[in-house]
């Protein structure tokens, strides 16, 4: 296996008084993709290249799945960076750079775009509206976690580390299991072509930033039944975790083409966060499931802060559909805050939600918050769809209940939302106690008391929200 024979370093760095920016060549037989010229430089100074990557999209028409080829690239600095992009698909009519909360304004002149950075963004840039065709660009912090030059002068040396250096990896098999203990680095320019799985394990780490996944599809990293799992920075198909403990993904970027790519699932796992992550899937960007694909128990205190998701079909956040029927699950203690929702296309009603809470498998989901979200003009789907339902195609069961769901702090500016949904099953399978604190939709603010309302409607009357049967205390405050 050609993994650690690399004694150059991946990156070039410049410094300039407190400041640095590290930019990573790409390593041999990586392919590159020339729609865009990315360079970053720092006070002024000299203009760095930066390696532009290929990366596959999926795009729905109709009802048929179409992969498009979109490009990626990625540096890590601190300080200021300004940004140069130059468009060399098509002449440069518009630019848009999202997120859009973060209030991007690039100079255009001519095909060059520029723009200057003052923290670490994960970014789309997009000429003409072509969202297939965009450039990812992933600004991460330093890297703190890569090995100092004196242990990748000779990894083998290493006892613990497992290091991919520039280049392009096959796995034997396409898999590789992961000791406790071990640290496995994916430096810059690299890419592992194969899965790593850490399964029965505790303390591993996965760090660096190449790219980690399967020839065709699949997992890049799977967590399985394993303890105090770390991972951060690197660039990955998917990376579930299953029955594990105590897992901390920090700064990964999940990019999927094919079906079902969910990206960030977990099942019938407890402690897991997700800090700074990027999602663009072709199937649900983040889920909360419980008893699943042989994994057993429930899902408490999970997180996902200060993140991206773009469903390029399904939900960009989905709650609860899976679980064990016969001895009930209960999925409790979920949050997510200060996300950005960039997109969400469903056709199927079944399926749409930007923010989804499926109840099914007679799981009880209970004590979620949903905090400090922006939902842009997504293109097809509903901003809320919250059921206790029975969809016999992927469930045995309808759920027990949905309790204590709190939206706090949410906006959406956009067109394209259907009818949002809450609805109950029966008399004993409630969703009870759901409070909408500031929602914001479309610059109104939808509220008990607020201006204009009659008083025989329903709130969620005035946000487009259905509220069905056996579904008690819908609160809008």
């Amino acid at each position: 296996m050609n993994r650690i024979f690399f004694s150059m370093l991946a990156l070039t760095a410049s410094i300039a008084g407190h400041t640095e920016l590290v930019t990573y060549p790409a390593g041999q037989g990586l392919a590159t993709i020339e729609d865009f010229t990315v360079n970053v430089r720092q006070d002024g100074g000299r203009w760095s290249p930066v390696a532009v990557y290929p990366v596959k999209v999926d795009e729905v028409r109709g009802i048929s799945h179409h992969v498009e080829i979109a490009s990626m690239a990625y540096f890590d600095f601190d300080g200021e960076v300004e940004v140069e992009v130059v468009a060399n698909r098509a002449p440069v009519d518009m630019v848009r750079i999202r997120p859009l909360s973060y209030d991007i304004t690039p100079e255009i002149s001519g095909d060059t775009i520029r723009f200057t950075l003052d923290k670490p963004r994960n970014l789309s840039v997009e000429v003409n509206g072509d969202i297939f065709h965009n450039l990812h660009l992933f600004a991460n912090p330093l890297d703190a976690n890569r090995p100092s030059a004196k242990a990748l002068k000779n990894p083998r040396k290493q006892k613990n580390l497992i290091y991919f250096g520039p280049g392009v990896h096959t796995l034997p098999g396409d898999t590789l299991r992961i000791p406790s203990g071990a640290t496995v680095y994916v430096d810059g320019g690299a890419r592992v072509k194969g899965q790593l799985i850490a399964d029965g394990v505790h303390d591993v780490k996965f760090f660096g930033r190449g790219e980690i996944h399967p020839e065709g599809r699949g997992e890049g990293i799977y967590i399985k039944r394993s303890k105090n799992i770390e991972a951060d920075g690197v660039i990955v198909t998917q990376i579930p975790v299953g029955e594990s403990d105590s897992v901390t993904i920090t700064n990964v970027k999940s990019i999927s083409s094919y079906g079902w790519g969910d990206g960030m699932n977990v099942f019938a796992s407890d402690n897991v966060t997700y800090d700074g992550v990027f999602c663009r899937n072709s199937d649900d960007c983040s889920t909360v499931y419980a008893t699943r694909k042989g994994f057993n128990g429930g899902c408490k205190n999970i997180e996902m802060k200060n993140s991206t998701l773009w469903a390029d079909v399904a939900h960009p956040i989905m709650i609860g559909l899976h679980g064990n029927v016969e001895h009930p699950d209960t999925i409790e203690n979920i949050a997510y805050r200060n996300i950005d929702i960039l997109d969400h296309q469903e056709k199927q009603l079944d399926y749409q939600g930007c923010f989804g809470i499926s109840c099914g498998d007679n799981n009880l989901v209970r004590d979620v918050v949903f905090d400090n979200i922006r939902v842009e003009d997504f293109r097809q789907g509903q901003l809320f769809n919250i059921r206790i339902f029975y969809n016999k195609k992927y469930c045995l069961a309808p759920g027990m209940g949905v309790h204590n769901v709190l939206f706090k702090d949410i906006t959406y500016n956009g067109r394209n939302a259907e009818l949002s949904i809450i609805a109950g099953y029966d008399d004993s399978r409630e969703v009870t106690d759901i409070t909408f604190e500031n929602l914001v939709i479309n610059g109104e603010r939808i509220y008990d008391d607020m201006p204009g309302k009659p008083k025989w409607y329903k709130t969620g009357d005035m946000g487009r929200i259905f509220i069905g049967e056996h579904v008690k205390n819908v609160v809008f405050k």
